[in-house]
């Protein structure tokens, strides 16, 4: 089997030759996105050489404290990037709903696909652990965000028309189930979408990296396909539960829209 091809400082920065063209193109055609990619840039090599280290660190010295430390850290950062990228002003009662289903979701299908499926011995050990917890969590996050604008805005456009149900004697959950689907349906499609074209269009991330590294195709395959199952069955139970419990926070004891 041959080693993997190491990169060197200078083949590294060769590859920022495309960030200086795209900031060409931006300013050449007075796009004002030349700040945005040179953070983004900047930020993005800074976060993943000290990801780098860390996981460095935790592979070496396998320990189940570090693992449950990172993956709390994950779920951390993930509930409050969501509230940070939702396009809407997020009900307090809603972050409650958004955090508990995250956690609940995600957590619930990463343990049952480690221990059922891949089956790792320890439980802990972070080289599946890490990597595969970060993938669950993140499309999860995806997953949820995508399903509170849409919740929100249909609530807020529709507000009219759940009025008219609960005056004609509809529950909470029957007048809001078309924008609750709706929901679910904008939330799911981006990982449905990406299954569609896997190996034909495109070969996905987790699957390029270990036949880089000198795994058989044929065992990334059977890696990649049970990742992605474990992927959509994750982002189908999060947003489930956020959606099923989040709607509720717009009507009161009365059963009254408050919007």
């Amino acid at each position: 089997m041959e080693s993997i091809i190491d990169l060197h400082f200078w083949q590294l920065a060769a590859a920022y030759i495309f960030i200086l063209i795209l900031m060409f193109l931006v300013r050449f055609k007075g796009i004002p996105r030349e700040k945005d990619i040179l953070i983004s840039s900047l930020r993005m090599t800074f976060q993943l050489i000290l990801v780098g280290y860390v996981l460095s660190y935790v592979f070496d010295n396998s320990n189940p404290l570090f693992t449950i430390l990172i993956i709390c850290l994950m779920e951390t950062f993930a509930i409050f990037n969501i509230y940070k990228r939702a396009k809407i002003i997020i009900p307090k009662r809603l972050k409650k709903i958004i955090a508990l289903s995250m956690v609940t979701g995600s957590i619930s299908c990463l343990l049952y696909f480690l221990l059922i499926v891949v089956r790792i011995s320890p439980w802990y050990d972070p080289r599946y652990f890490i990597p595969i917890a970060g993938m669950i969590v993140g499309n999860s996050m995806t997953g949820v965000t995508l399903g509170v604008n849409r919740l929100v805005e249909g609530i807020n456009s529709q507000k009219h028309k759940v009025e008219a149900a609960l005056m004609l004697g509809a529950t909470p959950k029957a007048a809001s189930r078309q924008i609750v689907n709706n929901a679910f349906d904008s939330a799911i499609l981006p990982t449905v979408n990406s299954m569609v074209g896997m190996g034909i269009i495109s070969l996905p991330g987790m699957m390029t990296g270990q036949i880089l590294s000198g795994t058989s195709p044929l065992v990334a395959v059977k890696y990649q396909i049970a990742i992605m199952l474990g992927i959509l069955g994750s982002v189908s139970l999060t947003v489930f539960i956020f959606l099923q419990l989040g709607y509720m926070t717009f009507f009161n004891s009365r059963s009254q829209l408050e919007v």
